[in-house]
C-alpha cells in the first residue's frame, strides 16, 4: 500500500487498522507505510471509507479549530481525503497480496485469499483415505506475518519426514521440488500475513511429523499453528487422537459437518 502525501492529512486512522502495524507518522506529520514489512493485505484501503474531502479544506478546518484550541478528529472508519493508494504490484511482490488479501483470487487454485481448498472438507474432496492423516501447518499471524524463507525452512524439514504435499495448495505450487520442499528463490524474501502448508502422511508417521515441527519452530521468526485431520472410524471415533496423545500433545477438538449440498460426496472404494 502507498499513501499519497499530497492528500494525507495525518489523521492516523489507517494506523489502527493496519494488520501488520507498519503505518506510522513521518517527520512531516503525514502517514507513511514501511514497504519492507507491508504484506499488501489492503485492509486499510477496504475498511476506511474515502470521504472525498479536499486536503486543503481539512487542513484549513484544522487551523481554524486550532485558533480556538479545538482539535479535528475524523470518524474512525474513514480516510478523509482518500490518500490510501493501492499500487500496481509486479512479481514477486504480487505474491504478498495473493496470500494476504482475501479479495484476491489465486491464479493457480481459483480460490480467494491464501487459496487453500481446505483438507477438512474431506467428505467432498476425498483427499484423506483410511490410514491417512492430514496436517495443516500455518505460519504467520496479524502483527508478525511470515517470510517465505521461513516457510521454506519448515517445508524442507517436513519433506524429510516422508510426507506428501497437497498439490492444489498455493505454497506447494511455489515449490521447485516437492521431494525437498524447496521454494523458488525469487519469492523467499517476500512477506505475507500467513501461509498454510498442507500435507498428508500415514497415520503411523504422526509422531515424526510433530517432532520435526517441534524442532524447526525454533529456527523461524514467526509463529506456527498446526491442525490435524483424519477420516473418522465407522463408530465415529477420531483415529489419530490416541496417536497424537502418545506423541505428547493435547488436541483441541474441532469439527465440521459437510452437508454436501450441491456437490457430490466422495465415495471411497
Amino acid at each position: 500500500m502507498e499513501i499519497d502525501k499530497e492528500k494525507c492529512v495525518g489523521c492516523g486512522n489507517c494506523h489502527a487498522v493496519c494488520t501488520m502495524g507498519v503505518i506510522y507518522l513521518d517527520e512531516d506529520g503525514k502517514s507513511v507505510v514501511n514497504q519492507e514489512e507491508c504484506v499488501e493485505c489492503r485492509t486499510c484501503y477496504r475498511v476506511l471509507r474515502n470521504e472525498g474531502y479536499r486536503p486543503w479544506f481539512v487542513r484549513a478546518v484544522r487551523k481554524i479549530l486550532g485558533v480556538f484550541r479545538l482539535g479535528y478528529l475524523a470518524e474512525p472508519d474513514v480516510c478523509p481525503t482518500g490518500a490510501l493508494t493501492p499500487p500496481p504490484l509486479q512479481w514477486p511482490r504480487s505474491i504478498r497480496a495473493t496470500f494476504s488479501d482475501p479479495s484476491t483470487v489465486h491464479e493457480g487454485t481459483g480460490v480467494h485469499g491464501r487459496g487453500t481448498d481446505e483438507i477438512k472438507s474431506n467428505e467432498v474432496t476425498g483427499r484423506l483415505r483410511e490410514g491417512d492423516v492430514g496436517f495443516v501447518v500455518e505460519l504467520g499471524r496479524p502483527g508478525i506475518g511470515a517470510r517465505f524463507r521461513d516457510i521454506q525452512k519448515v517445508s524442507m524439514a517436513l519433506a524429510q519426514a516422508q510426507v506428501q504435499f497437497e498439490p492444489e495448495n498455493p505454497v506447494t505450487q511455489l515449490m521447485t521440488d516437492t521431494k525437498t520442499g524447496r521454494i523458488r528463490e525469487d519469492v523467499l524474501d517476500e512477506k505475507v500475513l500467513s501461509a498454510i502448508i498442507e500435507l498428508k502422511t500415514r497415520m503411523e508417521n504422526i509422531g515424526q511429523v510433530l517432532r520435526v515441527l517441534e524442532e524447526v519452530q525454533h529456527q523461524v521468526d514467526t509463529v506456527i499453528s498446526v491442525g490435524i485431520a483424519s477420516k473418522c472410524a465407522a463408530d465415529g471415533s477420531v483415529v489419530h487422537e490416541s496417536l497424537v496423545r502418545q506423541a505428547g500433545y493435547k488436541l483441541s477438538p474441532n469439527g465440521k459437518t459437510n452437508l454436501g449440498l450441491g456437490r457430490p460426496l466422495f465415495q471411497e472404494r
